[in-house]
């Protein structure tokens, strides 16, 4: 009698996928990633290492860049791997158990910046419209249970991607869509039953972006009201100019998550490489932008970066006058 194997077939390997009709400017496309990834690590190094040194620097609106930084360099290592790979090597083979690691440390790193963005505009909103108790409402001990919040928060409702993966078959191939694995593109490659999926994988984005997003407008219609109360027009645009770089850095999260939404949902047709480069756009620009947005908006910041880079010339100039005969 012949026996039938009836366990769910989950491949060895899954195979990774470039950006499609690109195959011949691969090596400009790895340019590319590689100057984002250099703009990136560098740069949240740099905003790390000022905050860590300079006093000026150890108050609350800092310490929560920093985790945005920390943040940041996990969703740039999370994809470099696969994404170096698959551009520079022409390696696109990928472990399937590999491929379920990467999905959770992407979309956890995805969803805890949308948390620290929301810390950030609670810590604005103190700032502009309480700030003789900024201190005391934000002591150091506070932003770590904070932090510590928003790591259990995303780690706990993403924690059961991995196995209800897992326990799915995938007779549809087994080529991925990305240089990197998304759940939304290893859910077109099962052939099981992919509605617990489907519905948890919603109620994750309502619960994380969707809350966010509302209370981070909140935040910002309690300052707007905040600063037109005050009467001089100069400290209008003064308290405004605090929150630039954080709207900004909003804006740069939730533009290429809404573009990314609204394609999937009212352009359905559009062409593969529409939807490949946008995702891309989504993980690798945000992180790029925050630490050019606070090192270019931010003045304490700024101040840092040039103290560091006249300290480095003055260093050099005097190695070079004590080597002179």
């Amino acid at each position: 009698m012949l026996i039938l194997n009836v366990t769910p077939f989950q491949p060895v390997t899954l195979q990774l996928t470039g950006i499609p009709g690109m195959q011949a400017g691969q090596a400009w496309v790895a340019l590319v990633f590689c100057i984002f990834y250099l703009i990136s690590i560098i740069g949240n190094l740099t905003i790390l290492a000022l905050v860590i040194k300079e006093s000026a620097l150890r108050q609350p609106m800092y310490y929560f860049l920093s985790v945005l930084s920390l943040n940041d360099l996990g969703v740039s290592f999370s994809t470099l791997p696969t994404v170096l790979a698959t551009f520079c090597f022409n390696y696109r083979r990928v472990g399937f158990d590999a491929c379920l690691v990467q999905m959770f440390f992407i979309h956890t790193f995805s969803f805890m910046e949308s948390g620290i963005l929301l810390a950030m505009s609670f810590d604005r909103f103190v700032a502009i419209c309480d700030p003789l108790r900024y201190a005391t409402m934000l002591p150091n001990n506070r932003i770590m249970a904070m932090g510590l919040c928003i790591l259990a928060k995303s780690f706990t409702t993403l924690f059961p991607f991995p196995f209800l993966v897992k326990r799915l078959p995938f007779c549809k191939g087994n080529v991925l869509h990305h240089s990197f694995c998304l759940h939304p593109d290893l859910m077109k490659v099962a052939c099981g039953d992919i509605h617990v999926n489907n519905i948890y994988g919603l109620f994750v984005v309502v619960f994380t972006y969707g809350i966010d997003s509302t209370f981070i407008l909140l935040s910002y219609v309690l300052i707007l009201r905040a600063v037109l109360a005050i009467a001089s027009q100069e400290q209008q645009l003064k308290a405004l100019n605090t929150c630039m770089s954080h709207i900004c850095a909003v804006l740069a999260f939730y533009v290429p998550i809404i573009a990314v939404s609204m394609i999937h949902r009212f352009w359905k047709s559009a062409p593969p490489v529409v939807h490949v480069m946008m995702s891309n756009v989504y993980l690798f620009v945000p992180p790029m932008l925050n630490t050019i947005i606070y090192s270019v908006k931010t003045r304490e910041i700024r101040r840092g970066i040039l103290k560091v880079f006249y300290k480095s010339q003055s260093l050099g100039r005097l190695r070079t006058l004590r080597e002179l005969p």
